[in-house]
């Protein structure tokens, strides 16, 4: 009788080998559906920081908005409100149209 000539069943060290392939294929794709999973998370935790930022960029914005539509009181600080007017032009949150308007309205 042959030992080569089975047919049938593999051998035990047939069935060993089937097993570890299987083992390392199913830890690469759990490895691999980990690590993606981890990136969804990370991007989408960026992604919340981002919008928090923005958010609180528009916050600040409507509050100088809001502070800039002020009236100047008539016996105010004129000096400390022009400042306050130039220092925001120079940031970039007036224009040119905008400055020079609030500078009018607080000189006259």
């Amino acid at each position: 009788m042959p030992l080569f000539n089975r047919f049938g069943r593999p051998g035990l060290l047939g069935l060993a080998a089937r097993t570890a392939v299987v083992a390392g294929t199913a830890t690469a794709v759990s490895g691999a559906m980990r690590g993606s999973q981890q990136r969804r998370a990370e991007q989408a935790a960026e992604a919340d920081a981002y919008q928090a930022q923005q958010q609180q960029e528009a916050v600040r914005y409507a509050a100088d908005q809001a502070a800039q539509r002020q009236p100047a009181s008539s016996g105010g600080d004129t000096l400390g409100e022009l400042e306050r007017l130039s220092s925001l032009h120079q940031q970039g949150a007036l224009t040119d149209q905008e400055f020079q308007a609030a500078k009018a309205k607080i000189l006259n």
